[in-house]
């Protein structure tokens, strides 16, 4: 590709078949490696920068054919991109490649398989640690709303102020926020839809390896969790491709409740106890869970930002293997709202 020239007066860019799905900040920084990330997400920001005619944010990813509307820029003499890039400029450039969703109050990332979203024992790079990139001028620092699992990918959602953290807790706790999680398990359930309820507590053993398990009412440490489910598409009776709606959010509950109906997640380390059972050639042992797809109350309006995440690597080798098609009516993802 050759690099456009910095314009010295208005110019219309089009977006090539090769750029479709980049993100608006990832597809300027290509065409125009002279200028600072930092200073072509100012710009887009403060609305300068015209995609198809309308604002933009820098996280939009883009089509092919369509027209990106840049200002006169200019190069500084002393540019940012001219410092070598420090480990917090890589730490946020990381979590920016992630984004899904960014305003001023909060942002949600596809959090990859295998990165731990807090520290712990033997963990070095984790999301929080990473959002020590983004403090903002006045020193506060991003804060998680909620976990995930460190081998469960999707939409992890991020506040960037304490107001925001104040009203998305409250979303959580309050239920208002709607989860979907796909999930490839073994066998397929006998009832196509349904509902987990079950007490869970933590099992005694190493402190260091949390596992949970179905406990009864009033049992040291049980609480109550309770999950839909629903049966997308089966691969013969070998494997499931399951929809699940947590409404209660305890550790592991997702992972337990598949296994307590008796159709652990495929992958999973932990939970995973299916006697003479072989993992199909061309699929992956890792953990198939995946945070498909939030829906919370933006914190400062209340309107609803839907958020979808893609197919991690390995569960979209698992789904192209078993002939799954992701535009499938999803009895749960697909439900109306009551």
């Amino acid at each position: 590709m050759e690099y456009a020239p910095v314009p010295a007066g208005v110019q219309i860019v089009s977006v090539g078949p090769d750029e479709a799905g980049m993100r608006l900040d990832r597809f300027l920084s290509a065409r125009y490696p002279m200028l600072a990330l930092t200073h072509i997400q100012r710009i887009v920001r403060k609305g300068e920068v015209r995609v198809s005619g309308h604002r933009a944010k820098p996280s939009d990813r883009l089509e092919a054919g369509w027209g990106i509307r840049v200002p006169p820029l200019r190069i500084d003499n002393k540019p940012e991109s001219s410092r070598p890039p420090t480990e917090a400029d890589e730490d946020a450039a990381f979590l920016q490649g992630l984004a899904l969703y960014e305003d001023d109050d909060m942002l949600i990332i596809n959090k990859p398989f295998g990165l731990a979203v807090q520290g712990g024992p033997g963990l070095r790079r984790h999301v929080d640690g990473l959002l020590e990139s983004m403090r903002s001028r006045d020193g506060q620092k991003p804060r998680l709303v909620h976990r995930l699992d460190k081998d469960t990918a999707g939409c992890l959602v991020i506040a960037k102020s304490r107001f925001a953290a104040a009203a998305l807790a409250k979303s959580f706790r309050s239920r208002s926020t709607r989860k979907i999680y796909w999930a490839l398990v073994a066998g397929v359930p006998r009832v196509k839809q349904g509902r987990v309820s079950t007490y869970l507590a933590r099992e005694e053993g190493d402190e260091t390896e949390t596992r949970m398990a179905v406990a009864a009412h009033g049992d040291d440490g049980a609480t109550h969790a309770l999950t839909y489910y629903a049966v997308v598409d089966q691969a013969a009776q070998k494997l499931a491709w399951l929809s699940l709606k947590p409404v209660t959010g305890r550790t592991h509950q997702l992972r337990a409740h598949a296994a307590h109906i008796g159709h652990p997640i495929v992958g999973d380390p932990k939970y995973f106890a299916v006697e003479n059972w072989e993992l199909p050639g061309g699929i992956q042992n890792r953990l198939h869970l995946l945070a498909r797809r939030i829906v919370v109350p933006h914190p400062r309006t209340g309107k609803p930002v839907d958020v979808t995440a893609p197919l991690p690597p390995h569960i979209q080798q698992s789904f192209n293997l078993l002939g799954f098609d992701v535009a499938r009516f999803d009895p749960i993802e697909d439900a109306p709202e009551v």
